[in-house]
């Protein structure tokens, strides 16, 4: 077993590192290129996109965790700065700040923040957002429409904070579509012959692209299945439904680990092609460990889950940046050598994974 002291030092390292995608405006080494090369870059990631959203998910996670005031002040200062700016324009990337401004709302009770949550919340439920043919919430993005598509990024970024306003709301209709949406897109994506997920569906194709089992985008559906139970209570029935969808992904991912303890970003056992990638690694140990936690898994993979942990460490720089990293990935839609062509490239979403899995470890 790694010392708990080391876990804990290289948490701490995540977390300075990823401070200044969040609110720092001039940052020596955010400037210097140690967080990303380029101004593109620097211009995305100061502002309000998903890539900021899974980390402040992350960082309310360590205050809920320790409630060192430290990190709530950290995630105060993020919305207050954004929010007096000027928030960008609704879509399925841009709700995932929402998710940690939900439960901060809860727990301050501005009602400044609960303001932006119920708007932005309302928007998507109220049909702001297109839908796909069957009322699945079609995965538009600041760059792209992606008309009738579903994608397994959507539970994590935008169904989930629906889920936590209507808990927090009491918000039935709320609950019941966010659960409809869980539903739907275990069904498109979820493959039931192997277990793992596709990327996306089309309902213009009648396909999943290019059939791509994506390491991040599985890791997202890992994670995602038992926040819905923490945030949502399930039902018995739905929390056994998903508890099956779970195990089969996760027996399935835990014979695809590489011998290294990371995964491939293509996960298919025979795809040596594909680079291993470290946010999908991240993904998969706490989502494996939350699922564990929560009764969701049985405990034997938690042997998995431990084999991936110091893989992951290793892949942590004394900066703070996780490398091994893949960058953005859009829909590979023709071919899977999309996926094999992405650049590896230190992104603010590789430390947030990796902080919610150092966490879970820690417990």
């Amino acid at each position: 077993m790694i010392d708990k002291k080391i876990i804990e030092a290289k948490l701490d390292t995540l977390i300075k590192g990823f401070l200044p995608v969040l609110y720092q405006e001039d940052d020596p080494d955010y400037n210097s290129g140690k967080l990303g090369k380029g101004v593109e870059n620097r211009e995305r990631y100061k502002f309000w996109e998903w890539t900021q959203g899974v980390g402040l998910f992350g960082l309310w996670k360590l205050f809920e965790k320790t409630k060192d005031e430290k990190y709530l002040s950290m995630l105060t200062s993020y919305y207050d700065q954004r929010i007096e700016f000027g928030l960008p324009g609704k879509n399925v990337n841009t709700m995932a700040p929402i998710l940690a401004l939900s439960y901060l709302a809860e727990y301050t009770g501005s009602k400044k923040y609960m303001e932006v949550a119920d708007e932005w919340t309302k928007w998507l439920f109220e049909g702001g957002l297109d839908r796909t043919p069957e009322g699945g919430f079609q995965h538009r993005t600041t760059d792209d429409v992606n008309e009738g598509e579903l994608w397994d990024d959507t539970l994590m970024m935008s169904v989930l904070p629906l889920a936590n306003m209507g808990r927090i709301l009491g918000r039935d209709d709320y609950k019941e579509e966010s659960e409809y949406q869980l539903l739907l897109h275990i069904e498109h994506l979820a493959d039931p012959i192997t277990g793992l997920w596709y990327h996306g569906y089309s309902f213009k194709r009648n396909d999943h692209f290019s059939g791509a089992y994506w390491g991040r985008g599985n890791s997202w559906a890992t994670i995602a299945l038992p926040l819905f139970d923490e945030i949502l209570s399930l039902k018995p029935s739905l929390r056994r439904y998903v508890s099956t969808v779970l195990t089969r992904q996760v027996d399935a991912v835990a014979k695809l680990q590489d011998k290294s303890g990371l995964w491939h970003t293509l996960l298919d056992h025979d795809d040596e092609g594909s680079y291993l990638e470290s946010s999908c690694t991240a993904g998969f140990g706490y989502g494996i460990l939350k699922g564990i936690n929560m009764g969701l898994l049985d405990p034997k993979y938690k042997e998995t889950a431990e084999k991936a942990l110091p893989a992951l460490l290793d892949c942590i720089d004394d900066n703070g940046i996780l490398q091994k990293c893949s960058y953005g990935t859009p829909m590979g839609r023709e071919t899977q050598d999309f996926y094999r062509e992405i650049p590896i490239h230190p992104m603010p979403y590789g430390q947030a994974m990796a902080m919610l899995f150092l966490m879970e470890a820690l417990d």
